[in-house]
Order: structure tokens, then C-alpha cells, then sequence
């Protein structure tokens, strides 16, 4: 095989990292973290992301996507907007873009159509229907907030899923921290997709503020995806992709 025409699958692993969580409601926290079960807590992170993708409907971010094969010494960084729509549909619309077309074309491009088709599908969402929680105890993240650590078991080996870690705020109980391995490898040419997503608290949401995935492929060596996101605004437009954005998507599905 083509070790260029490898990157093709790559989308395929990017569906199940990226889809899951935008951002979430908050909670009112009355009660004594100290004195709260770890079923207490889950039950309280479920109340909080209910219902967490028509929270930030009308919103806009800045969105920055770097990707790299360092095999094929092949890297590209796109610049895009990223919107929600009033009816939940994610669009982007590209600002620019520097680097190599494979990378442009046959990983960014896979990715943002692999997010817009994955958005909201609840069987690889994190819920005890999907997975097991076991409490790990308090840590504190990177930007200083307390959070209650759980190490995620899936109920079963699906594309999407993971096994790895859960950060949940002690104050509002949204999400600060998604990390780990998938359980099942979304091509037999994968040997194994590591990812880290992080979010920050902003006036009582969880909003996206980076992912870093790493595809260990057998005939490319590593894929490496790094995503930045920035300067939240709410937007009331209708979200229609623009013409940059369709032809970026229709370039990487006629290869």
C-alpha cells in the first residue's frame, strides 16, 4: 500500500476521539464535595452535561489544527472559525492554511468532516451505559482547579470508546479532562490511538480548550493531530459552511 494513501483511514480514528462533549450546563454545588459518594458525583456529571450540546448553539470559536506525519516529514497547520448553528450543525470556515496538501486534504479535511457526521452520537458517550467508573480520588489540573479523577472501563470493545481517565470539576462538575487509549482500532492498519481532550471553565461551561491524539499506524509510523481552541463568541448566523470549507471537504472525499 501507498504509505500517502494510508493517510486515508486515518479520519476513520478521529471520529471516535473528537465527537463527544462541546460543552455543558453547569450545576448548583450546595453540597459538601467532601462528603459526596463517587455514584453522588457521577450523578451529578451526568445533571451537568445534560443536554450539553444545545448549550453553546449560536456560538463561534477560533479553531488552529496542527497535523504532522514526521515519517514522510509532511506537517500542515490550518486557521479556521469553527460555528454551531441554531440547529446544532457544526461548520467551519477555513482562515488559512499552511503546509503540505496530503496533510490538508487527507487529514484536516477527514477531520472536520469526521465532526461534523460524529457530533452527538450518544453510543460512545461517557455514561455508566458505556462505561464503568471506578474513583481515583482529588488531583489538581494543569490550570489549578480540583478535580475528581475516575478511571473509565468500557462495558465493551466498540470504535470510540476508550479506556483511560475522566477529570470532573469539583465545583460545577463539568468536565476538565478526557485521556486515553481506544479500545478498539477503528483500521487494522492502527496500532494503537492515544488522545488527550482538555476543557476550561468559562462563565459556567465546559469549553474546548485543546486534543492531542497520536495514531500509531504500521506503514507511516505515527500520526500526530494537535487542536487549539480560542476566543469564544456567541453568534446567532445560521452556521452555512462557506465555499472555502466545501471545497476543502469535496478535495479530500474525490481522493
Amino acid at each position: 500500500m501507498n504509505p500517502r494513501k494510508h493517510i486515508l483511514a486515518i479520519s476513520l480514528a478521529v471520529i471516535g476521539i473528537l465527537s463527544v462533549h462541546s460543552a455543558a450546563a453547569p450545576v448548583n454545588s450546595d453540597e459538601d464535595n467532601a462528603n459526596l459518594s463517587p455514584a453522588a458525583i457521577i450523578s451529578k456529571y451526568l445533571q451537568a452535561t445534560q443536554g450539553h450540546e444545545d448549550v453553546l448553539r449560536g456560538a463561534s470559536m477560533e479553531v488552529e489544527i496542527d497535523a504532522s506525519v514526521p515519517k514522510l516529514k509532511e506537517k500542515g497547520k490550518l486557521h479556521a472559525l469553527r460555528k454551531i448553528s441554531t440547529v446544532g450543525q457544526i461548520t467551519y470556515r477555513v482562515l488559512a492554511f499552511q503546509g503540505d496538501n496530503t496533510i490538508k486534504n487527507q487529514v484536516i479535511a477527514r477531520y472536520l468532516q469526521a465532526e461534523q457526521q460524529g457530533q452527538g452520537d450518544q453510543s460512545i458517550a461517557i455514561t455508566p451505559e458505556n462505561y464503568k467508573f471506578k474513583y481515583k480520588g482529588q488531583k489538581v489540573s494543569r490550570n489549578g482547579s480540583e478535580a475528581h479523577v475516575f478511571q473509565l472501563s468500557p462495558h465493551k470493545k466498540k470504535v470510540g470508546l476508550f479506556k483511560g481517565e475522566l477529570w470532573i470539576d469539583t465545583k460545577t462538575y463539568l468536565p476538565l479532562l478526557e485521556r486515553g487509549r481506544l479500545v478498539k482500532n477503528p483500521s487494522i492498519f492502527f496500532k494503537k490511538v492515544d488522545f488527550e481532550r482538555a476543557f476550561s471553565i468559562q462563565d459556567g461551561l465546559a469549553v474546548p480548550s485543546y486534543m492531542m491524539s497520536t495514531i500509531d499506524t504500521r506503514l507511516i509510523g505515527k500520526v500526530e493531530l494537535n487542536i487549539s481552541y480560542s476566543k469564544l463568541t456567541q453568534d446567532v448566523g445560521s452556521g452555512t459552511a462557506d465555499e472555502a470549507t466545501v471545497q476543502l471537504l469535496r478535495s479530500a472525499l474525490i481522493r
